[in-house]
This record gives C-alpha cells, sequence and structure tokens, in this order.
C-alpha cells in the first residue's frame, strides 16, 4: 500500500519482511513527475510493521532505521538519501577535548554496560518524559535484543565507577550507526564518540552514521554523503570488529 504524505511517498509495511528500495522511481499521480522515494529531508519512507529482530537487521544493512515517538506506537522508518556521518580518521579533536583527555579523569570501556547506557539515553535531563521520546521499553527490549545477538554495542565512560555518559548504536558491515548518546558529566560523549573512531580507525571501520546533523557532531567532523556511497562502504569487504569480537572481551578500556 502506497500514500502521500507531506509531498512524500510514502509505504505501510506488513507482517513480510520488506522494505521499498530508497532510491526507487515513482510516477507521482498528481502531476506525472518522476520522484524518487524518501525524496523529503528527512529520508522518510514507511509507516507500521514491528520491531522484531528480522525486521531490524534487515532495515539497518539497508541504510533505513526507525524512529518515532513511542507514546503514538506507529512505527516510521527512515532511510535518507543523503547520510550524516563520521569518518573515523576525520574526527576532530577540538583543544579543549584534548586538554581534557590529557587530564585522564576518565577511562572507556566498550559494551560492558549496555543496559545502563541504554536506559541513560532515555532518561537523562528528562527526555523520557518530552512527546517525542522513542526510548520506551518495548524500543530499550528491541534493541537489547540485537545486543545479546552482538549487532547492537555500546561505548561507556566512567569516572571511578560511576557511569558518567556514553553512547549506543548497530554494527552494519564496515560501519557504526549510531543510535543516542547521552552525558552525565560535560562532554561524556564527546570522549565516548572519540574512542568509538580511534578504535573503528585502528580495526578497519570506515564510517560512523550519525543520523541526524547536529552542530556538535559537525564541530567533530561530520558531514554528508549520498546513499549509494554510504551503502557500498558499509558492505565493504571486511566488516568492522567491536572489541568484544576479541580474546578481550569485557575487560577492554582506555583511558582518557
Amino acid at each position: 500500500m502506497r500514500e502521500i504524505l507531506n509531498g512524500n511517498v510514502v509505504f505501510e509495511l506488513d507482517d513480510e519482511l520488506w522494505f521499498p528500495h530508497p532510491e526507487e522511481l515513482y510516477v507521482d499521480d498528481r502531476d506525472n513527475v518522476i520522484r524518487y522515494i524518501g525524496a523529503g529531508d528527512q529520508g522518510f519512507i514507511a509507516v507500521g510493521g514491528d520491531l522484531r529482530t528480522e525486521r531490524l537487521l534487515l532495515a539497518y544493512d539497508n541504510g533505513y532505521f526507525p524512529w518515532y515517538p513511542f507514546r503514538k506506537c506507529e512505527i516510521h522508518w527512515y532511510c535518507p538519501r543523503q547520510r550524516f556521518v563520521i569518518f573515523p580518521e576525520e574526527i576532530h579533536v577540538s583543544h579543549s577535548m584534548r586538554t581534557l583527555m590529557n587530564k585522564h579523569q576518565y577511562r572507556v570501556t566498550f559494551n560492558t554496560a549496555f543496559d545502563q547506557v541504554i536506559r541513560g539515553c532515555g532518561t537523562v535531563d528528562g527526555r523520557i518524559n518530552e512527546y517525542g521520546a522513542w526510548l520506551g521499553d518495548n524500543v530499550v527490549e528491541a534493541y537489547t535484543r540485537l545486543h545479546e545477538l552482538g549487532r547492537a554495542r555500546s561505548v561507556e565512560v566512567w569516572r571511578g565507577d560511576t557511569l558518567a555518559g556514553g553512547l549506543y548504536g548497530v554494527t552494519c558491515g564496515n560501519g557504526f550507526v549510531g543510535e543516542s548518546m547521552f552525558s552525565l558529566e560535560p562532554s561524556a560523549s564527546k570522549l565516548a564518540l572519540i574512542a568509538l573512531a580511534r578504535h573503528m580507525q585502528e580495526h578497519g571501520g570506515t564510517l560512523i552514521d550519525c543520523q541526524e546533523p547536529t552542530p556538535h557532531l559537525k564541530s567533530m567532523g561530520g558531514r554528508f554523503i549520498g546513499y549509494k556511497e554510504y551503502i557500498t562502504l558499509m558492505r565493504g569487504p571486511e566488516a568492522y570488529h567491536s572489541p568484544d569480537d576479541s580474546p578481550t572481551r569485557n575487560g577492554f578500556a582506555v583511558i582518557v
């Protein structure tokens, strides 16, 4: 089923596992003009479906991600034709961040506290009470299942034994799709992103998908690339392995 919403064509998903190709062309019946699916700025392409593991993996492996207010209960699927990414080798570390890192007040771990990180992303600064909040219990459960399969990963920043911030996302081939980040102390999420970029650079990761452009992500090296380049880089010949794929699992830490 297909409908026009705010000038874009939007597909309604059913129980079958499928997504429309984001670069498919269609003829707009309103004016007979040929347009791309998801031609809007955000790449809103489909509604409905579910968050079962098989659908989420199909989505991420083809450049899609879900994003919707969990109280609305209708899943929205996005696949922007212009992707906002950070290439690990291009990560910009500001003078102030270098100064902070040189104080060695924090340590960074990978994939040791996924539940704390995803729930921190959902609740920090009262996010869970906002209308647009999307990390409801069903979403947390869905990404926890991905985590149990080794596809959803977290980066944690600690001061002593206290979690100061972090981020989580989904690994896809050579890339990492960042879902959310949070800070309980200034710049903790930036430390997590820098540590992730450095590890990816050392272990063959090609890009970090930031999903949404923000001023601080732009300042750290974020830029746009097209969907074709994005999906080609994601599907490169060798997959990026996060730290818990190695014998140092549950013990990987970087002092920053």
